[in-house]
């Protein structure tokens, strides 16, 4: 009996070894936060993530900082619904949602950049949004759509989390 616990116990040793080596070597979770120079003088930060809505429609979810000159132009998140699905109420506020009671709301405002946007397009001023949030947490967005209906997209820590790094980003020296 005593013969098979040896090449048992080196196998679970093998096992575990092997373990601890793959996770020594993982790779670190790739973040989806971008600069982007789109000119001169001209910097963007970007997080760009896909949502679900409660019908399970996809819905992609941009929150950018801009800064022109070193002046900030302000912080938006900019959603955008599948064509045909529904259109977004433009003049209505977003509300934001945590898990306890606390609830905001985010005015439509649109980056000096963009003269129009289609009508699955919604676009907010979340800056000051963006300020009171004290650490990363589930955030549910309730936007409005037209004929007076919503739709209500859960947002996941890990982009909240990347929303706070946007927000929390400055202009580059060299952009200045």
């Amino acid at each position: 009996m005593s013969h098979l616990w040896r090449p048992l116990r080196l196998t679970i040793l093998a096992l575990i070894l092997g373990c601890l080596l793959l996770l020594a070597l993982a790779e670190p979770a790739i973040a989806s936060v971008h600069t982007y120079h789109e000119q001169p003088g001209q910097t963007t930060h970007r997080s760009r993530q896909s949502l679900r809505d409660q019908n399970d429609t996809a819905w992609q979810a941009t929150v950018f900082k801009r800064y022109v000159q070193g002046h900030l132009q302000g912080v938006y998140l900019r959603l955008v619904g599948f064509p045909g699905q529904g259109l977004v109420d433009r003049q209505g506020n977003l509300l934001v949602l945590t898990g306890t009671a606390t609830q905001w709301t985010a005015p439509p405002s649109m980056d000096p950049q963009t003269q129009e946007l289609p009508e699955n397009v919604a676009q907010y001023d979340v800056g000051v949004i963006l300020s009171r949030i004290q650490r990363p947490g589930p955030l549910t967005l309730v936007v409005p759509l037209a004929r007076q209906t919503t739709a209500t997209l859960v947002v996941a820590p890990y982009v909240v989390e990347e929303w706070l790094q946007i927000y929390a980003l400055a202009a580059e020296p060299d952009a200045v």
